[in-house]
């Protein structure tokens, strides 16, 4: 469900003073942040960010296209390491996968 247009996008207090107070730099450090929540607005492109993902900070550079999303969507905080082979293997001998058709003897035609 998205929030009441009323209410307008959530952004941390603290986030946009931090945006303020390094809008007038040209080479700033990126900004370190929690707050996965907030909304990504206007005054924060050009702007580096450290989004916490529960595990480490990653580092994303704000571009125009991602204003209106929320912070946490650039830092995902699962790893996908692929299916296992036990798992396809599995998969193959259950009864419902199709099988493979038999590579016994073949028929010559004459």
């Amino acid at each position: 469900m998205s929030r009441s247009v009323w209410k307008g996008p959530f952004v941390d207090p603290s986030l946009l003073k931090k945006v303020e107070k390094l809008k007038g730099d040209v080479n700033h450090a990126p900004i370190k942040t929690w707050s996965r929540k907030s909304t990504i607005t206007p005054e924060f492109v050009g702007h580096s960010f450290l989004i916490y993902n529960g595990k480490k900070f990653i580092p994303i550079k704000i571009s125009e296209e991602m204003v209106g999303h929320k912070l946490g969507e650039f830092s995902p905080t699962r790893t996908f390491n692929g299916h296992t082979p036990a798992d396809k293997k599995a998969a193959a001998t259950s009864p419902d996968a199709p099988s493979k058709p038999s590579q016994g003897v073949k028929d010559e035609k004459k």
